[in-house]
């Protein structure tokens, strides 16, 4: 198998993948308001459900790609999928209603939910030693994918607001195609898992969480880190114009840095980091970074000093790539696309559940401490540092914990 070839797909499709929703963020909310005839709030109130609706997919739907991909194989999962996502992007380029818009967004939440099987195809293709390396690599695809997701939407978007659909679909189906020629199959047969559906669903999913050593409380780490990550999307716009007075371009800006550190850490940084602290140190190491990074963005008095807390911050990205590890660690090679299900369900029930709690918060506390959601965020990141580091402790021979 060549190895390189094969993550190198896997890299495009995760970005693909993130770029599904990024290329929406720019024209999908414009789109929705011509079908609803220029009525704002209705196009807010549908606009929220479209986001939803896109997050319950990924949750009901990735622990069955994994467990699929654990029966027939990472390969023909990733591929109809990837083929899946192109035409989906066909349908909601020529969709003439808003129920048609509606269905098509269910469609991309469930074809997305590949990314569990493609770091499930990472993890049975690399060593133990490399596998934090290679996780950091695929997962620098989801900045570059955020930072060029909103960009070409928006530029495309001003040509023609349903011109982004057919590219990313032009794309998706080029890279299918790529991949029947390139992909190799990475679990070979007699390794592969019955499929079952007690173990396809979210709540059985949980079950492999709680069978292992080390997997629920790395998949509580991993809960909480996500609902701190969602403070950005959640309220940064609205913090920023407030607080600092920017505009869209200097908001645009900033989010393209914050990816642009993201990437630049997860793709270079992870691998020498992992190797010389191990994972549990990294682990930590990265999520108290990021606790530090939102403690200067909640606290910034300016947008100087905001900007100080982007690579500060970046260096979180160090945690998942380390926790991933660890977690693939714990359980069999024929059980990598449940694992992977599992965790995808639970970062999208952490999606599900912070945008309306960092809200919240930003609403209720706004004349009085307006960064209170980034020192939130810190919090659940500094609980979430101490979960890992009592978790992963190392436990005697005779089984009791130090």
């Amino acid at each position: 198998m060549n190895t390189r070839r094969a993550l190198a797909f896997i890299f495009c499709t995760v970005t693909l993948d993130v770029l599904a929703l990024g290329v929406m963020i720019p024209v999908l909310p414009g789109i929705v308001l011509g079908f609803m005839g220029g009525d704002t709030a209705g196009a807010a109130e549908i606009f929220g459900v479209f986001a939803t609706v896109w997050g319950l997919m990924q949750v009901l739907f990735s622990p069955l790609l994994g467990a699929l991909s654990d029966r027939f194989g990472r390969r023909p999962v990733i591929l109809i999928s990837c083929l899946g996502l192109g035409l989906d992007y066909i349908f909601m380029a020529l969709a003439p209603s808003l129920l048609l818009l509606f269905v098509g967004r269910v469609i991309s939440g469930i074809t997305a939910a590949t990314i569990s099987t493609s770091f499930a195809y990472i993890a049975d293709v690399t060593t133990a030693d490399n596998r934090a390396k290679a996780f950091g690599i695929v997962g620098m695809a989801f900045g570059a994918g955020f930072v060029l997701g909103p960009a070409i939407g928006g530029l495309l978007g001003g040509l023609d607001p349903r011109l982004p659909f057919w590219v990313s679909a032009a794309a998706c189906l080029i890279n299918a195609a790529f991949g029947w020629f390139v992909l190799p199959e990475s679990l070979p047969p007699e390794r592969r898992m019955p499929f079952a559906w007690k173990r396809a669903n979210p709540l059985g999913s949980l079950v492999l969480l709680r069978s292992h050593r080390h997997l629920i409380g790395l998949a509580s780490v991993d809960f909480l880190a996500n609902v701190a990550h969602q403070v950005l999307p959640s309220v940064f716009v609205l913090y920023a114009a407030y607080r600092y007075g920017w505009g869209e371009t200097t908001i645009g800006l900033t989010l393209a840095l914050v990816g642009i550190c993201s990437a630049l850490v997860q793709g270079l940084l992870v691998g020498p980091i992992v190797g010389r602290l191990g994972p549990r140190r990294a682990l930590f190491a990265g999520l108290v970074m990021g606790g530090l990074g939102m403690v200067i963005y909640g606290l910034a008095p300016s947008g100087a000093w905001f900007l100080v807390g982007v690579p500060i911050m970046a260096l979180w990205g160090i945690a998942g790539p380390a926790a991933m590890d660890m977690m693939s660690r714990q359980v069999s090679a024929s059980e990598q696309g449940q694992l992977q299900g599992a965790n995808s369900s639970v970062r999208s029930l952490a999606g599900l559940l912070a945008p309306g709690l960092f809200a919240g918060t930003f609403a209720w506390l706004l004349g009085w401490l307006p960064g209170a959601p980034f020192l939130l965020a810190a919090a659940l990141l500094a609980a979430a540092a101490v979960v890992s580091w009592v978790v992963t402790a190392p436990s005697p021979p005779d089984g009791r914990r130090r």
